[in-house]
């Protein structure tokens, strides 16, 4: 068998992250000294709506962008999109895109979920954000996309600049057109962070804390109208069930103003590639849950589902290293995986793979004329990674897997 790769998990070593502390704490403190001096009937109106429009303008765009586009790769935008996208995503003050979009989601795993719910409502609120520690797997995520991307790497290179002008100064100057500058910079520049802080952080906790999963309860992830009323449709969190969709609310009356967002770019070309989680899977997450809701049998088994491993070994061919060497080098440029035993092909899934066809080719199979067979360390058997070693699969993206069988090894000890 092929060689796996482990990772022995690290508790890690928490420190207090003083700068991010400190501004953290220092702008809620100016922000409630200013509304004391700047109460809301004390300024224009005009100061009002931009605290609002600038509070939802950074919400949407880190949902769109730094969340559905960079992060799930859900669809692709315009240079001028990513560029709108970048800057007004820096005016929330939540780290670049490379940082904030490369950083893995371990979903409810206290070493490796940052905000991690099943550690308190308070710690994945804001808890976290007073210290820094040391994520481990880091490494392990794919982000040639975010390197290769002049817009990722001109904000990041910049990102403290654009911040600060987009956070702080340019509210001020909008504000100063209609002669409300001290005004505009508490509501617009600081009321309007602690507000896009704290409705992001609705998402890390409260929704993953009440609300309905009706697509799935295998983490804490939960589906909240009033959290997706403050974000844009973010409050949708169950429906993470299906990460690489480029909605949050696939319904008609689910409140996803990103969504339409997406699809007014898409209407003047903007944008392209909107990518949707298949229909027979999110009927059979709603089949499943609503199953499990009145305590009724699953349905019938499904070989794509994966339930009943003695039927899904006799459905198979069994192979030797041989045939699975001439499967592979009968069409150049497949991808090949070993998971649990059964051979993958995924080289038509590789444009849809959330996390890149790059992290699908990292496991897959090769030969070498040093070592004809994969017995040797010219492979690596995927496993680990699809059990959790670089994310966690959902039911949805096992369910899919299994489609992409082609056989199952002689050599598997299932």
């Amino acid at each position: 068998m092929g060689q796996s790769t482990t990772l022995t998990p690290v508790q890690p070593q928490y420190r207090i992250w003083w700068s991010n502390a400190t501004f953290f704490v220092s702008v809620h403190i100016a922000a409630v000294v200013g509304l004391y001096h700047y109460p809301w009937y004390s300024v224009p109106k005009a100061t009002i709506v931009l605290c609002f429009c600038l509070w939802q303008l950074a919400c949407a765009s880190v949902t769109i962008g730094y969340h559905r586009l960079y992060s799930h790769r859900a669809f692709r935008a315009s240079l001028s999109v990513r560029l709108v996208l970048s800057i007004l995503g820096a005016s929330a003050f939540q780290g670049s895109i490379k940082v904030r979009s490369a950083f893995p989601r371990f979903t409810d795993d206290p070493i490796h979920d940052p905000y991690c719910a099943t550690k308190g409502l308070l710690w994945s609120h804001m808890g976290w954000i007073f210290f820094k520690p040391k994520y481990e797997r880091m490494s392990l995520v794919e982000h040639d996309d975010l390197d290769n991307d002049p817009v990722v790497r001109f904000q990041h290179k910049h990102y403290i600049l654009l911040a600060l002008t987009s956070g702080f100064v340019a509210p001020v100057l909008i504000g100063s057109l209609w002669g409300d500058a001290m005004g505009s910079f508490i509501w617009g520049s600081l009321l309007a962070r602690v507000m896009t802080w704290h409705c992001t952080f609705f998402v890390n906790s409260l929704a993953h804390w009440d609300g309905l999963q009706p697509y799935s309860d295998e983490n804490t992830s939960r589906t909240n109208l009033i959290i997706a009323l403050l974000t844009v449709g973010e409050g949708n969190h169950n429906f993470h069930a299906f990460p690489h969709d480029f909605r949050a609310g696939p319904g008609y009356f689910d409140w996803d103003p990103s969504k339409w967002v997406i699809l007014l770019l898409h209407r003047f070309g903007l944008a392209t590639g909107l990518r949707k989680a298949r229909q027979e899977d999110i009927a059979d997450a709603l089949v499943h849950m609503q199953a499990k809701h009145h305590h009724l049998p699953p349905p019938k088994y499904d070989v794509s589902s994966g339930d009943d491993q003695e039927t899904v070994r006799a459905v198979y061919e069994i192979w030797d290293d041989e045939r699975l060497q001439e499967y592979i080098e009968a069409k150049k440029g497949r991808c090949v995986l070993v998971i649990k035993g059964y051979v993958v092909d995924a080289t038509g899934y590789l444009g849809e793979h959330p996390g890149g066809a790059a992290l699908l080719r990292k496991f897959a199979i090769r030969f070498s004329q040093d070592k004809p067979t994969p017995s040797g360390e010219s492979w690596k058997e995927a496993t680990w990674a699809f059990e959790g070693g670089h994310n966690q699969h959902t039911r949805a993206a096992r369910r899919q897997m299994r489609e992409l069988i082609v056989a199952r090894l002689s050599s598997s000890s299932i």
